[in-house]
């Protein structure tokens, strides 16, 4: 079924369709109408919704979903998304597999309600304390926040972890036509959750080790979990086979970058795209083997550089890395990076 909606809304409808069925969360600009619609759709097929307290509420709340096992998601900005850090990392350290999306404005602090990308650190990096990673998501249409929200919830229990989907501001407002098909998902079952029967009760989900060879047993458990998730990075990539200088870019910003190709494109600039579609795990392979053909990378991100480090890691020196940002909820126009790239390709000259 196809039908004009708004990607906040369609996080919600993707959610559904994923067997999602507890909403745990408090409305925050630009990713409120997340909420409003998990409060009306939710509980039309069978689903618990209850709008907290408070965001340190919220988390707690999707941890004893999940350790129900449940499929439970949250959703937030900037500001929501730093008092849930905690229970982030508990949840990881539990390994409790959830979803939170991070629908990111301006900061830091209250900054404003306009698009950034400055929360990538936070999710990326495990804005938490302790040895622990989030899968991290990040859509670049309407379409994709459904339809990344539903991969979300799947690599969530596959490897018993938080899952996030990173949106900005932009892509969370914005409405372009969706696409949804029913599907019978069929979450997996959980043995390992806390059911509530007289016989489970007592079995506590926790994170502790008091031990400090049982929690160093723990963590290196959760390391080799992770090391087998890079099977799932995901990338994009758009005319990058005889690119000369390579954007890179996710989010609303990709967007533009694929404009900004076809412009230089047809000025004769051999210019080409690489999307990360995951964030973490990061699509360094694919990074590499793109930027073995160009001369130069240019990363544009609404920060001030916080994905550059991971391409700059990813290239290991081997190419140029030169990064643009916007801040404060400004993006910029395909003019604009086409200056950028015009500049760059004469520096080759």
């Amino acid at each position: 079924m196809r039908q004009l909606c708004k990607g906040n809304v369609a996080v919600v409808k993707g959610a559904i369709l994923a067997g999602c069925r507890a909403y745990y969360g408090y409305p925050i600009t630009p990713a409120s109408e997340i909420a409003e619609s998990a409060a009306l759709y939710i509980p039309q097929v069978g689903g618990t919704f209850l709008q907290a307290e408070s965001e340190v509420a919220a988390i707690n709340m999707v941890y004893g979903a999940a350790a129900a096992g449940v499929r439970v998601m949250t959703a937030s900005s900037g500001p929501g998304l730093s008092l849930m850090q905690e229970g982030m990392s508990y949840l990881a350290g539990a390994e409790l597999p959830c979803v939170v999306v991070d629908v990111v404005r301006g900061g830091p602090g209250l900054g404003n309600i306009a698009p950034e990308q400055s929360d990538y650190f936070a999710m990326v990096k495990g804005g938490g304390h302790g040895n622990y990673r989030n899968i991290v998501l990040a859509p670049a249409s309407v379409q994709e926040m459904a339809d990344l929200t539903v991969l979300a919830f799947e690599l969530a229990d596959k490897y018993r972890n938080p899952a996030v989907v990173l949106a900005d501001g932009f892509t969370g407002q914005m409405m372009e036509p969706l696409d949804l098909e029913y599907r019978e998902i069929v979450a997996p079952e959980k043995l390992w959750a806390v059911k509530g029967t007289p016989e489970t009760r007592a079995n506590l989900i926790s994170s502790i080790y008091l031990e400090p060879d049982q929690l160093e047993e723990h963590q290196r458990r959760l390391e080799a979990k992770y090391i087998r998730a890079h099977v799932e990075a995901r990338h994009e990539v758009y005319q990058t086979e005889d690119a000369e200088i390579l954007l890179v870019g996710y989010g609303i910003v990709s967007r533009v970058l694929r404009s900004t190709v076809e412009v230089a494109r047809k000025q004769g600039l051999k210019a080409g795209l690489l999307r990360p579609i995951t964030l973490w795990p990061f699509p360094t392979e694919a990074l590499v083997e793109a930027a073995s053909r160009v001369q130069k990378i240019l990363v544009v991100e609404l920060s001030n550089g916080q994905m550059v480090e991971d391409v700059r890691l990813a290239v290991n020196g081997k190419v140029p890395v030169e990064f643009y940002g916007r801040v404060g909820g400004n993006v910029p126009s395909v003019e604009e990076l086409h200056a950028q790239v015009l500049e760059r390709a004469a520096a080759l000259v």
